[in-house]
Parts: structure tokens; sequence; C-alpha cells
């Protein structure tokens, strides 16, 4: 597992950078370009570096400001045909399965946890289709609105701000969150009305026995189980980059059908029902929540006591830094 880091150095720090990727084990490919870089003004450098020795490294070219005054950018390799960076894989500390890039977390995170137009329509769509299936209790509509709800990317975003401290990010994962659920809600509860005037749906459908689905209103321990685990299967595989093990995450938690069954309850009178769903919700987006941000913190302590190998830095008049 390689990532390609693509560094822009001020002239006067492009020695101590190029000797810090000489000097990691992981690094793989090295090139220097100088002056390549025309804004900011500098030289570029291209490493292909074992994903376990990134972050490491991120954290040592911020210690020389040169995400101030340059650019960091990381980028996945998909293939990599060299023995070179076999070798690199193997000397460089830890797994690269298990290997997390904070920087890459948290900037991720931050950006998939936006307030934006496809995010609120992928919530409001999800929630419609949710809505369809409490009202012909219908478990195949129940996955597909699981599977198209996006809320579990502003609930890693507000998990990653904790931990990290990120209180922008917080802030705005807890307004995309709240206003995407308002949203959606709202809207499911007023195409309820509209199906109800149309003679679609009648309030019976909330008392009537529903086998596929009753189980949205019908919170316990178990609940509390499944939100947990989902968090802590969607925290991994946000930071092992084991993304295919999300869409596990959405089909395991009713954090969506839960939403509409609280907008089908407000439009049909069904205020029992309401509080139930209401519960249901707000014990699956606890329960996330609490696991993702435990699991973060372990994460991090864990990889901590991994051995990093990289050069130190002490203060010189010119960049204030040198190796």
């Amino acid at each position: 597992m390689l990532l390609q880091l693509r560094v822009t150095v001020p002239p006067d720090r492009t020695d101590a950078v190029r000797d810090l990727f000489t000097r990691c084990p992981g690094t793989a490919h090295l090139a220097v370009l100088p002056g390549a870089s025309v804004e900011p003004p500098g030289d570029l450098l291209l490493a292909d570096v074992a994903r376990e020795s990134a972050d490491a490294l991120v954290g040592a070219l911020r210690e020389l400001h040169v995400d101030r005054d340059g650019g960091i950018a990381i980028e996945a390799v998909d293939t990599a045909v060299s023995a070179v960076a076999e070798r690199a894989e193997e000397a460089a500390p830890g797994d690269g399965s298990d290997a997390v890039v904070w920087e890459q977390v948290v900037r991720t995170t931050a950006a998939d946890s936006s307030l934006s137009v496809s995010y609120l329509s992928f919530l409001t769509i999800a929630t419609l289709l949710a809505g369809i299936a409490i009202v012909n209790d219908s478990a195949v509509l129940v996955i597909g609105a699981m599977v198209l709800g996006p809320e579990f990317a502003p609930l890693a975003g507000l998990a990653v701000a904790l931990v990290h401290r990120r209180r922008g990010v917080a802030r705005a994962a807890a307004r995309a969150l709240l206003a995407g659920f308002v949203l959606a809600i709202a809207v499911t509860a007023l195409a309820a009305l509209a199906a109800r005037g149309l003679g679609w749906v009648d309030p019976g459908v909330l008392t009537t026995d529903r086998p596929q689905t009753g189980f949205i209103t019908a919170p316990d321990h178990w609940s509390v189980v499944v939100a947990v685990l989902a968090g802590i299967a969607g925290v991994l595989s946000l930071t092992s980059a084991k993304s295919g093990a999300l869409v596990g995450v959405f089909i395991s938690v009713t954090t969506v059908p839960a939403a509409a069954d609280m907008a089908v309850s407000l439009a049909l009178g069904g205020g029992a029902e309401f509080w139930r769903a209401a519960l249901q919700l707000g014990i699956n987006l606890a329960g996330i929540l609490l696991a993702a941000v435990v699991t973060l913190l372990l994460q991090r302590v864990l990889w901590r006591r991994v051995p990093q190998v990289l050069p130190r830095f002490e203060a010189t008049p010119r960049t204030g830094l040198r190796t």
C-alpha cells in the first residue's frame, strides 16, 4: 500500500525535506524538481511512500512548516510494480492495513461533512424511500434507503473533530446532521400528507402488523449493540482505507428508516409511533458517535506505539529547523 506525497517546498528547506525522505525507510521512490512550483514558488518533490510511514512524514513536514509556506498533497497509488516499493513496505514500521494517516482522515471527513445540496438530496430521497417502505412493509426498500443515506459522513466528521479538537469541523458536521434530518423529515411528512389526501394511505398503516418494518419502532438493547458495532466498523473502514465495509455499516443501522417513521407518524397522527421512532434514531446516532470517538482514541494511542524512524529536527537561525 503506497501513497504519493506531492510536496511544494520553499527553496531554503528543500535539502531538509529531501533528507527527510531519503532517511525514511518507507520511501520507495523520490523525485526532486527544482523550481517546478510556480504558486507558491519553490521546488517540487514527488515521493512514493509506504502507507504506514505517511503519517509520520506529514507530521515532520508540518514541523518544517511546509504546510504553511508550501503545500502537501496525498494521493493513493493503485498499483506499483517495483522491487524497491516492496522493500520499502517491508522496512516501514507497522502494517499498511492498520496505518492511519490522520491528516488525510481529518480533511476527508471534513469535506464529506459539509452541508451541500447533494448531501441534502441523498438524505431526503433515502428518507422518502424509507417512508414508502414503511407504508408497504417492504424490507427491500428499507435496505435501499439505508444504503443511499449519507448520514454516516457527518457522524464520522463529528467524531474525528471531537478527537482532534477541530471546532469548525464539529460545528459543520453537527449542522449537516441537524439540518439534513429536519429537512428530510419535513419533506417526507409533506409527501405522506399528500398521499393521505389522495387516498393512497390511511392512519391504519401505523397500527397494522408490519413484520418486515416493525423493528424500526422497537428500540431495545440490541439497537445499542448494533449502533456501537456499526460505529466501530465505520471508523475502521475510513481510517484503514477499506471503504467497501461502509456499505455494511449503512445497511446495519436504522437512522434513515427511523427518521422516515417519524415523518409518516407526523402526517398520520401517530404520536406514540413518532416517539418510538425518535428514540430509535437517538439511540443509533448516539451509539455510532460514541463508538466512533472511542475507536479513534484507541487507534491514536495504539498507532503512537508503533516505532517511527524519522530524523529529528533542531532549531537553526535560517529556517528555524534542521535535521
